[in-house]
C-alpha cells in the first residue's frame, strides 16, 4: 500500500507539474501579448512594464528573446520619459544582441529626447543600417535630421521612408514637419493633409497643421484644427496652449487665458505661463502678467524670453529701470536674443530722456508740468527739442538785452509771431518743427552778433 501510493503520489506530483507548466505557458503568452508594443494594445504603460518585467524573470538563458523583451520595456520607459531606465534597458538589449536595430531606434529616440543628438545619430544610423527595408528607421533618423535643423537631409528620409511604406501615416506627418521648418507652408500642409487622412484620430497631426495654418495667416482654420486635436485628446497640456496662441493671434485674449488655464492646470510649465503672462499684458493687466513671468523664472530660471517678456510689462508700467535689468538678464542668457537688444537699447533711450527732463540744465525755457499744447508736450518729450528751446530762449534774451525803443518791441513781436506760427503749423506734415527752431535759434544768435 505505501509503494502504491508512493507511485500515485508521484503521478499526481507529475500532474500538477504538467499543470504547472501550462499554467506558465499561458501566463508567458499573456504577458507577451501585453509587453508587445502595439497602438492597439488597451493596456497602460504601467501594465506593460510590468508584463515584460514577468517575462524577463523567465527568459535569461535566452539572450536574443531576452533583448527583444528589454526593447520592449525600454521603450515603454522611452514614452513615460524614463530616460535612465530606458537606456538601461536598452543598453542591456544591445549588449545581448547587437543586430537588434529596434533597440539602437529606440535608443536613438530616447538619446534625442535628452538632446544627445549626436548619440541619437550614431545609433539611428546603426538601425538603418542593421535594417535598411525599415520605414521606421528612416522615420526615425530623419527627426534626428530635423533637432539638427538638417532639414534636406531629414526630407530625403521621409521620402525612402514613405517609398518603403506608401500608407506611412506618420512619415507624411513628420515630412510636413520638417515643410514647416524650412517655411515651405504649403507642402506641409499638403503631407499633414495625407497623414490626417491616414489617421485621422492622430491629435499631434491637427495641432501641427494648426500650427501651419497660423503661420499663412489663417486662423479660424487653426483654431478649428487645435480645438479637434483637443476633442481627440483632452489630456495633453500643449493642445490647450497651442489654441491659446491662435485665440491671442485673433486678439482674443480672455479665450487665450481661458486655454492656458487648462494647460497650467494639466502641468504648470514655464512656457504656458510666459505665454499667459503676454496676454494679460495685452490686456494692460500688467502686474497679473508680471506675477506669470515670476512663475515663469521660478520654474526655469535659465527662461530667457520670459525675462524679456517681464521687461516689456514692466516697461509698459513705467518701470524702465527694472525692465532694462530683465532685457540685460535675458541677452545674458542668450546673447543672441535680437529682440532683448532692441527692447534694451529703447529702454535705454527712454531712460535718458526722464533723465534729460529731469534735469534743470537739460530743462526747455517752460515748465513740462503745466504744458498744455502738443508742440510744448513734444518739445518736453525730445531732450534735442529742449535743448534748441532752451538755446533759443538764451539766444532771444541775449538780443532783446542788446536793444532798446523801437528796436527791443519788434523783436518781442518778431518772437511772439515765431511761436504763434510754432505752436500754429505743429502737425502739419509740411511743417518741420526742428528745422525751424534751428532757422530761428541762428537768426537770433546773428542778431547778437551784428550789435556786438
Amino acid at each position: 500500500m505505501r509503494r502504491g501510493i508512493a507511485i500515485f503520489a508521484a503521478i499526481g506530483l507529475a500532474g500538477a507539474a504538467i499543470a504547472a507548466q501550462a499554467q506558465n505557458s499561458t501566463k508567458d503568452s499573456t504577458n507577451a501579448a501585453i509587453c508587445a508594443p502595439s497602438d492597439e494594445t488597451a493596456v497602460s504603460p504601467e501594465q506593460r512594464i510590468a508584463a515584460c518585467t514577468a517575462l524577463i524573470e523567465t527568459l535569461k538563458d535566452q539572450p536574443k528573446a531576452l533583448a527583444a523583451v528589454l526593447t520592449d520595456r525600454g521603450a515603454t520607459y522611452w514614452y513615460i520619459n524614463k530616460s535612465d531606465l530606458a537606456l538601461k534597458d536598452l543598453g542591456h538589449a544591445i549588449a545581448l544582441d547587437p543586430t537588434n536595430a529596434r533597440a539602437f531606434r529606440e535608443r536613438a529616440n530616447t538619446y534625442r529626447n535628452l538632446g544627445r543628438l549626436d548619440r541619437a545619430l550614431a545609433d539611428a544610423n546603426t538601425s538603418v543600417q542593421l535594417d535598411p527595408n525599415d520605414p521606421k528607421a528612416f522615420d526615425n533618423r530623419g527627426n534626428v535630421f530635423i533637432d539638427n535643423r538638417q532639414y534636406d537631409r531629414a526630407l530625403a528620409d521621409f521620402n525612402e521612408a514613405l517609398r518603403l511604406k506608401p500608407d506611412f501615416a506618420l512619415a507624411y506627418h513628420d515630412r510636413g514637419d520638417a515643410f514647416y521648418f524650412k517655411q515651405d507652408y504649403a507642402a506641409s500642409i499638403k503631407d499633414l493633409d495625407e497623414a490626417i487622412r491616414l489617421d485621422p484620430k492622430s491629435a499631434r497631426a491637427f495641432t501641427d497643421r494648426a500650427s501651419t495654418y497660423a503661420k499663412l495667416g489663417r486662423i479660424d482654420q487653426a483654431i478649428a484644427d487645435d480645438t479637434e486635436a483637443i476633442r481627440l485628446d483632452l489630456l495633453t497640456p500643449e493642445f490647450f496652449d497651442n489654441r491659446g496662441l491662435a485665440y491671442a493671434d485673433n486678439g482674443d485674449y480672455d479665450s487665450a487665458i481661458a486655454d492656458y488655464n487648462e494647460a497650467i492646470r494639466l502641468r504648470p510649465e514655464a512656457k504656458f505661463l510666459d505665454n499667459r503672462g503676454n496676454s494679460y499684458n495685452y490686456k494692460g493687466d500688467y502686474d497679473r502678467a508680471i506675477a506669470d513671468y515670476d512663475r515663469a523664472i521660478a520654474l526655469d530660471p535659465g527662461f530667457s524670453l520670459a525675462y524679456n517678456d517681464r521687461g516689456a510689462a514692466y516697461g509698459n508700467k513705467g518701470d524702465v529701470d527694472r525692465a532694462i535689468a530683465d532685457y540685460e538678464q535675458a541677452l545674458r542668457l542668450n546673447r543672441r536674443f535680437d529682440e532683448a537688444a532692441e527692447n534694451l537699447a529703447a529702454a535705454r533711450r527712454e531712460r535718458d530722456r526722464r533723465t534729460a527732463l529731469n534735469s534743470d540744465n537739460l530743462l526747455p525755457s517752460f515748465d513740462c508740468r503745466s504744458a498744455a499744447l502738443a508742440v510744448e508736450k513734444a518739445i518736453c518729450s525730445d531732450p534735442d527739442l529742449s535743448r534748441l528751446d532752451r538755446e533759443i530762449d538764451a539766444a532771444y534774451k541775449a538780443a532783446l538785452a542788446s536793444r532798446n525803443g523801437k528796436a527791443a518791441a519788434q523783436l518781442r513781436q518778431d518772437q511772439r509771431d515765431f511761436l504763434a506760427v510754432r505752436n500754429k503749423s505743429f502737425g502739419n506734415p509740411q511743417y518741420n518743427l526742428r528745422r525751424e527752431m534751428e532757422l530761428r535759434l541762428a537768426a537770433l544768435r546773428g542778431m547778437s552778433a551784428r550789435t556786438n
